[in-house]
C-alpha cells in the first residue's frame, strides 16, 4: 500500500505468528514525521526503512516505541512489522500491531515547546495556529509546483503527439503517393491503361 497520507493516521493490524507486515508513506521534504509503534501480546520486530534501503529505526523485542526523524527530501519510508512469535507450537494468537504516524504540525509536541519556552495556554494555541497556517501555504505551494510540472510534462506530451501525427500523416501520405505512380507505371507496363 503506497499513499499519500493526512497529517496523523492511526492503522492496526493483525499479524499471524511468523507473519511480516509492512506499510510504505511518502513524506514531503523537511517535514518533520512521529511514528508510535505498540505490539500486543508479545514481542516483534519493528523497522522503518527509507527508499534507499538506510535503516531509521528497528527494535528488537519490542513491544512500543517511539521514533521522530525531519524529512531531508521528498522520499517513501516503509515501516515493516514482523511477529516473532515461534511457528508450529500449537494455536497462537494473533499480534495487534498499531501505528500511528504524525507529520507536519501533528508531530510537534506543543506542551514541551510550552514548557520550555514557559508560554500560556494561549500563546501555545496561536503557536499552533501560526505552524498549521505556515503548513497550509507550504501545502499549496507545493501543490501549486507540483501542478506547474504536471502542465509542463503534459503540455511536452501534447507537443510530441502533434509532432508524430504530423509526421504519420506525411509518411502515409508519401507512400499513397508513391502506390499511385508504382500501379500506374504497373499498369501502363502491362499495357491496361494508356
Amino acid at each position: 500500500m503506497a499513499k499519500s497520507c493526512p497529517a496523523s493516521r492511526h492503522l492496526s493490524r493483525a499479524l499471524k505468528a511468523g507473519r511480516a507486515a509492512a506499510i510504505r508513506e511518502r513524506v514531503r521534504r523537511k517535514e518533520a514525521d512521529v511514528a508510535f509503534q505498540r505490539l500486543r501480546p508479545r514481542a516483534g520486530l519493528g523497522t522503518i526503512t527509507d527508499s534507499a534501503g538506510h535503516i531509521l529505526y528497528a527494535k528488537e523485542d519490542a513491544t512500543k516505541g517511539k521514533f521522530a526523524f525531519t524529512t531531508e527530501d521528498y522520499d517513501m519510508f516503509e515501516a515493516c512489522f514482523e511477529s516473532k512469535l515461534p511457528v508450529g507450537t500449537g494455536r497462537m494468537p494473533d499480534q495487534l500491531v498499531i501505528l500511528d504516524m504524525k507529520h507536519g504540525v501533528e508531530a510537534k509536541n506543543y506542551e514541551e515547546i510550552a514548557k520550555v519556552e514557559k508560554l500560556k495556554p494561549l500563546e501555545v494555541e496561536l503557536r499552533r495556529l501560526e505552524d498549521l497556517s505556515e503548513s497550509i501555504v507550504n501545502d499549496f505551494a507545493y501543490m501549486k509546483k507540483r501542478e506547474e510540472e504536471m502542465r509542463d510534462t503534459n503540455e511536452s506530451t501534447n507537443t510530441r503527439v502533434l509532432y508524430f501525427s504530423i509526421f504519420s500523416m506525411c509518411c502515409l501520405i508519401g507512400l499513397a503517393t508513391w502506390q499511385v505512380f508504382y500501379l500506374r507505371r504497373f499498369f501502363k507496363a502491362k499495357k491496361l491503361i494508356e
